[in-house]
Order: structure tokens, then sequence, then C-alpha cells
């Protein structure tokens, strides 16, 4: 047997090593990364530092970020919807003065408007007979013209405010025919029906404030809410009621439509619902408060007015064919007519005076404010040229 010297053990080991090494370092690598990754996902504690790693810098640990304080941003502030305080309503008196409050959606919300805004006034109600989708085109549907009538006869009031248009872009019924919206045949109905309405309240002496329509969100449809508003205005006028234009109450600076607007108290809130026809109760109050600047020339104190004293009654010039003024309210014709008498003066006799024709109600034919020689004051520019004869002479 052949034996092994210490020197050639170590040379076997030697090279043994060489051979193995190699083959293990592979494996021994992937168990380091192995273990390493363990470490790194386990929560240690900072290994101490020597005086090496203080000097050079080595294995620093890292500084701990401080949270980072995120403030909120701030908000512009925009346009609110005011909340509608609830308001206690004062007992009315028995014999409080009752307005009538009539026409569609717009005349619904508005009444509610009126009582908060007279909530504290005991002399004066205010009565709903506001009808939803109503309007002064679909008759078959609701006859404001017949329903008048009734509340005539079974509902006593003293004054009327009216506020209707937004369901009248329909096609109209008349006994010659059916009209599409806004023609020449549809307007002459819808006139028709608007002068009958407002004639039924003159000749029972009952005041009417009317109520124009506010702008639209749809611009084909505010166009033609602004036609119809045209029509009720001409039809106020003709009759003496009063017209309330609100249009330029609810848009913008450049003049169009706008959801927002400053209320009452000068805040800036939705003027308008989500639909772009209605009033938001903010903009209902806001159209409450132009109504009660005309409903005071009529109620003062508990009495409602609509007695007009002609100052030249009982003299010379009342036999004066005085121009119809037509589209005047009853309060407009008193300044009128009282802004031709001096004041202290005496009327004076004249044989010239142009006397007028009574005749029962009607309108006076306007030849009939011709029948006068040219150059005269009361020939309105007009009058009947003189004689040839007279010319030549």
């Amino acid at each position: 047997m052949r034996r092994f010297s210490m020197r050639s053990l170590l040379r076997t080991l030697l090279l043994f090593g060489l051979i193995v090494t190699p083959l293990l370092l592979p494996i021994l690598g992937s168990a380091a990364i192995a273990q390493n990754r363990i470490e790194v996902a386990q929560v240690e504690e900072p290994k101490k530092r020597s005086l090496f790693d203080i000097l050079f810098g080595r294995n620093k640990p890292a500084a701990s970020k401080a949270p980072v304080k995120t403030t909120p941003t701030k908000r512009k502030s925009s346009p609110s919807i005011t909340t509608i305080p609830t308001i206690k309503m004062i007992e009315k008196e028995p014999d409080a003065k009752v307005v009538l409050v009539v026409g569609d959606s717009l005349a619904i919300d508005l009444v509610k408007a009126l009582d908060r805004f007279y909530a504290k006034e005991t002399q004066l109600t205010f009565v709903s007979k506001g009808v939803g989708s109503s309007g002064f085109v679909r008759d078959d549907y609701f006859d404001w013209n017949a329903a008048i009538d009734e509340y005539l006869v079974s509902e006593p009031f003293d004054l009327v405010v009216v506020a209707v248009g937004i369901n009248d872009r329909q096609d109209i019924r008349a006994s010659d025919g059916r009209y599409k919206p806004l023609t020449d045949g549809w307007r002459t109905e819808y006139e028709r029906r608007l002068n009958l309405f407002l004639r039924k309240l003159s000749e029972a002496q009952k005041p009417v404030i009317w109520m124009g329509l506010p702008p639209m969100s749809k611009a084909s449809y505010s166009k033609a809410m602004s036609q119809i508003s045209s029509l009720h205005r001409l039809a106020a006028f003709a009759n003496g009621a009063e017209y309330v234009d609100i249009y330029e109450r609810f848009v913008d600076e450049d003049g169009n439509y706008s959801d927002y607007g400053p209320d009452l108290n000068g805040q800036k809130v939705v003027m308008r619902k989500s639909d772009g026809i209605h009033l938001s109760a903010a903009g209902s109050d806001k159209a409450s408060f132009f109504i009660d600047k005309v409903i005071k020339q009529y109620y003062r104190g508990g009495e409602i007015s609509v007695a007009v004293v002609d100052p030249l009654d009982g003299t010379d010039a009342a036999k004066l064919l005085r121009p119809p003024f037509q589209g005047i309210a009853q309060i407009r014709k008193l300044e009128l007519a009282g802004a031709v008498r001096e004041i202290g003066g005496t009327p004076s006799v004249t044989g010239e005076l142009v006397l007028a024709i009574k005749q029962d109600k009607q309108m006076l034919p306007l030849e009939q404010l011709f029948i006068v020689p040219q150059g005269r004051a009361d020939a309105f520019g007009v009058g009947l040229a003189p004689d040839a004869e007279t010319t030549a002479e």
C-alpha cells in the first residue's frame, strides 16, 4: 500500500477545491440572494456604524422623509342656491283685499313668492288660481276666458295678477282653420283671446297687472317667448292694464340668459330652475318685488282704488275730441288729462272746439281726428285741404 505524504494530501485537497468551487458558486449565490431578499422584506434594526463608516460615509442610513402636509385647495366661491327661510304668515283680516293670481306654472310659483313678500300685511291676501300647462292657445285643455267669467261671479277679488305664456308656442285653432305658432293667422286669433280676457276684467273694474316672460335658456324658445311677450304688452296697453317687464332682470351683463343673478339682498344666487324655463324661489321673490311696485299704485293702506276722476269734467275742455290714449293705464290717463289744465286757471271758452261724438263705449274712428282744416292744432299734421277757390283768393 502506497502512503500519502502530507504534501500530497494538501495538493489533492487544493486540486479538489479548484474543481468543486466553480460548481458550487451559482448555488451559493442564489441562496445568498434569497437570503438578502428575505432580509430586505423584514424590518431590521439599523446596524451600528463604525468609525470608518462615519469618516467615509459608507452604509449611511437613508434619512427618513417627513410626511408631506397637503393643504386642501380652496374652491372658488360659486353662486349658491339660497334656502328660502320659513316665514310665519300673519293671519289676514276678514275684510282683507283679495289679489287673484292666474296663469300657468309661473303664476303658481309667483303667488308663493307674493305670500312671502306680504307675509306681514294683514290687509292684503293672495288667492292662487294658476293651472299648470295652461295658456291662451289650448282652450280645449283650459279656457281662461271661460274661467274668468266664473271667477267674476263666484270668486270675490279686487285685483288680478297674470303670469302666463310659456305653453303658448303651439298651433292654435280659430274659426277659419288651424295656424302654426306666430304666423299671421295665429297672431290674430291669439290677440283676440287676450283682448277678450282683459276686456272682461276692465268692464268689471278689476285692475290687472300682467307680468312679462323672462328669457329662456334655449335660444329658439326664448325668441318665441319674446314675441309672445310683445303681444301681451300690446294687449295690456290697449286695455288699460299694467305690464311689468322682468326680462332685463334675469340676464347677464351681455344681455344673455343666465341661471344666476343678484337676489333682493344683492347676493349672486340661482335664479332659474334646472329646466331653464321656470324661476327658482329666489327668482320668484325677485319678480314679486317688481310686481309689488305696481300693486302699490292701486293698494294704499287697506283700499284698492280704480276710480279715476277726469279733472276736465264739467268744463268746456271736457267736450274736446281728445285722442284715444290707447295702451295707457288709468293713472297715466289722469296725468295726461291734468297736464292740459293750468293750475288754478279757468278754462277759456271758445267756439272753435271740436266736439266729441258719443258712441256707446266704442272706439272713436281715426278719420274723425282729421275732419278739420289743415294747419290747425288738432289736425295732427293732416286735416282737410282748403277749397281751390279759397286758395285762389
